[in-house]
This record gives C-alpha cells, structure tokens and sequence, in this order.
C-alpha cells in the first residue's frame, strides 16, 4: 500500500522533460549576486566592502540573530558593490555581489571526520556556521529546526524526497546521484537529534530512486524507504509527515509537537558537505525546464548565479514563453527579470508558454465544496477566501486563513477560476499576527 495523506490534486507532472537527465555543472556565471535574504528570518549583515578580495567558501555576510543564517561567496573574486539587487520575492533587496576570478581558491571549514566522537553541540555549530537552510523551499534556518524547544524530544526523522511539484526533478537526480551522501546526511541528523526511526519518503514515480535508495540502507534497520502515493501536495510538510507516521500535526501547530523532524534531501545532502568536507552552503541542484525551453536540463549551479546565465546555458527559449517561474507551477513564485539569482531555496526554474485561453476572470463562488473535497488541510479555503476579501479577520480564521499552507489546490480545482490562495494571503498575516498575541496573553 501506498502511503498518502486526505486530500490533494493530480496535476499533469511534466516530469518527462528532465528526469532522465543527469546533473550537470553550470556555466560559471559573469556575476554572483548574494541577496542578504535567503532564508527565513532577520537578513545576514554584510561583513565585506566593494573592492575586496574573497575567496570561494568565504563569508560574506553573518547571521543578524539567532533565526537568520550567514552568507558565503560560491568562488573567489573581487566585491562589485554592496546594495541592491533583484530579488526573487520580488523588488529590490540588499545583496553582496562579486566578480568571479578564473579559478577559485576554497577556504574551507575544518572537516569532521570522527561522527562517533564528537559533540552534538559541534555538529549543530557546523550547520549554522555553513548558512545550512532548509533547501525544498522554505529556508528555515536548519541549525534552530534540528534543536527541538525545551521539553520537546524528536524520535523520528524524515527526509523528503517526494518532490511533488510538477517538473522539478533535481531532488530525484540527487537521490540518484548522490544518494550514499544523502543517507549520511540523515544519519548525521540521527545523531543531532537522538532520533531512533528515520525514514526517506519517495512518491512512486521514482521507482529508481527508491530502489537505489533501498540498496543503500538495506543494512540499516533503523532507517526505511517509504513509497509514497503520487499526489500533490505529498512533499508538504505535515501531509508527509500524517503519510508516512499516522500522525497529525495540531492546528497551528509544528512538527516537533509529533516528535518528528522533516528535512529536504538537498538540505541532508548539503550537512554531510559541511561536515565530512567543510564546504558551507554554495551550491545546489536546480531544474531548469518548461516545454519551451530548448534544453531543459538539471544542473549542479552556484548560488547567486543570475537566472539568464542559466537560461543561456539550456540552449535560450524555443517558442514565446508567457511565464517565468521560480520554483514549480504550483507554489513557485512569477518573475519578470532575468537578473534575479539563484538562493539557496531554489530548486526549479520554469518557463510556459501561453495559456490555452487567456480568460483569468474569477467568478462568484458556485459552493460546489471542491475546494472543500482536496484541501489537504481540511480547511474551507471558498469561505476563507471570501471573509478574507471582506476583512473579516475572525470569519477567515475559522475557516482556516492562518493554516492554508499555500499549496494553491484550490485554486486548481476551482470551477468559477477564484483566485483563492492569493485572497486567503491578503489576511493571513494578520491573522497569525492575532494569533501569536493571544499565545502570549495565554
């Protein structure tokens, strides 16, 4: 049986376009733009001035407080400036950039060679010094994820590996490629947490990587395979987590409340790197696709390369592409500048072509309950919607505004084309804000 969660859509996957293509390294780019903002969190403040020389694993700007995370040059170079740069959230925002030299010259932490010996206070200053960060997208800083609060214990930890997102395909070309790192990068975590379970979750259209992935940890008996149902959204946090445990996560709740840490693959990939070779976070596995891409391709890319120069990489665009996307056509963000750069939470960059009808006008909600049927968090995303627009904050909040998790199913099943998720945003800001005040008056 394959394992899955309530709720969810079956968007096409489009996962042909690059599966079957191995990561490559990208060009080097001309100019490595470090936004200051790569993470969840207070932004990293710039420890360097223009016309300085950097090396490549240098830091370039430290964490500003304790849920933020610092910055370091993918290659060695000479700081252009420091200000403002495009930003992939939109606008401008402060950001180190460098011209790359012609070859790099590392500065690299010391390695950790002996797991067995040494502290868990080590290896969690070793995550927060690389600037380690959740790396499916959010970029919650890893170090403060791994450290549970204080009478709080994890007992098991997941890797996601389901990368449910149609196109995207680096997280399954690194399970393939990479996959011995990945499960010593899990058992790494192991460690950090005294967690006795671990599991790896794989939608089943991976066959490959679950078998690879098996081979792997057949001789560990405290970490398993989990093959999940193909559904979206199955690498959500919480829908993994009820998936492969059974267990819920409360409503306003977090993971470790279930005594379950989630971590990407990329990001258990990138702790062996900091520890095993000291390499802080530069680089990442990226998806460039779209059916007018000429060469959609997975690539192994510095972070703070500009999104052009990987365009020019795949070949440039074989037809008109009306959308241009970072991250997959579910939850990715629409961009309108080829100068915004790959972060360290960027796993895909997407390119469409025009819509079949360019007909986007929303109409009144029909209350065919839809929305209702496929919320994986059994919200009522219509209702929530449509007090949110009203600014009726109490109204939107039972029915779920501060507990969307944005995945945007309803939106896709929605017959009367309501821009549900984008309305439902308008207030949950402020409804979290309600609901962070009465914690502590509580």
């Amino acid at each position: 049986m394959r394992l899955t969660f309530s709720g969810g859509v079956h968007p096409p996957e489009s996962k042909h376009l690059t599966e079957a293509r191995p990561l490559e390294p990208a060009r080097r780019p001309a100019e490595v733009v470090l936004p200051l903002s790569q993470h969840i969190g207070a932004p990293a403040t710039p420890v360097v001035e223009k016309g300085a020389a950097v090396k490549a694993g240098q830091l370039v700007a430290e964490a500003a407080g304790f849920v933020s995370a610092p910055v370091h040059s993918p290659v060695s170079g000479i700081v252009k400036a420091v200000g403002l740069r495009p930003h992939g959230l939109g606008g401008d925002q402060p950001a180190v950039v460098i011209e790359p030299a012609e070859s790099d010259e590392w500065e690299l932490f010391e390695p950790i060679t002996d797991l067995d010996r040494t502290p868990v206070e080590r290896l969690v200053e070793r995550i927060r010094d690389a600037g380690l960060v959740g790396m499916g997208g959010a970029a919650f800083p890893t170090h403060v994820k791994v450290v549970p609060p204080k009478g709080h214990a994890f007992d098991t930890v997941i890797l996601n590996g389901a990368e449910c997102e149609p196109f995207l395909t680096c997280d399954h070309r690194l399970m393939l490629e990479r996959g011995e790192q990945i499960v010593k990068g899990l058992k790494i975590l192991l460690k950090i947490t005294g967690a006795q379970y671990g599991l790896i979750g794989v939608e089943a259209n991976k066959p490959d990587a679950v078998k690879h992935l098996d081979e792997l940890t057949r001789h560990a008996a405290h970490i398993n395979i989990a093959v999940c149902q193909v559904k979206y959204p199955q690498g959500a946090e919480k829908q993994l987590i009820k998936a492969l445990t059974g267990r819920e996560v409360p409503v306003g709740g977090l993971p470790f409340q279930v005594k379950v840490l989630v971590q990407n693959v990329g990001t258990a990939y990138a702790i062996w790197d900091a520890v095993a070779n000291g390499r802080p976070l530069v680089e990442r596995a990226v998806t460039l696709t779209g059916p007018v891409v000429k060469e959609p391709k997975n690539l192994w890319v510095k972070v703070g390369t500009p999104v052009g120069g990987l365009l020019e990489h795949c070949g440039g665009l074989d037809g008109d592409a009306a959308r241009f996307i970072l991250g997959g056509p579910m939850m990715g963000l629409a961009q309108h500048r080829f100068e915004v750069p790959v972060t360290k939470g960027t796993s895909g960059v997407l390119f469409l072509p025009p819509p079949r009808t360019d007909d986007f006008t929303a109409g009144p909600c029909i209350r065919c309950a839809r929305c209702v049927d496929i919320c994986p968090m059994r919200l009522v995303p219509c209702d929530a919607a449509t007090f949110s627009e009203a600014g009726m904050l109490d109204k939107a909040e039972a029915n779920g505004a501060g507990d969307c998790i944005e995945c945007g199913s309803c939106a896709y099943v929605c017959p009367a084309r309501r821009h549900l998720v984008q309305s439902i945003k308008v207030s949950k800001p402020a409804v979290l804000a309600r609901r962070a005040e009465r914690a502590k008056g509580a």
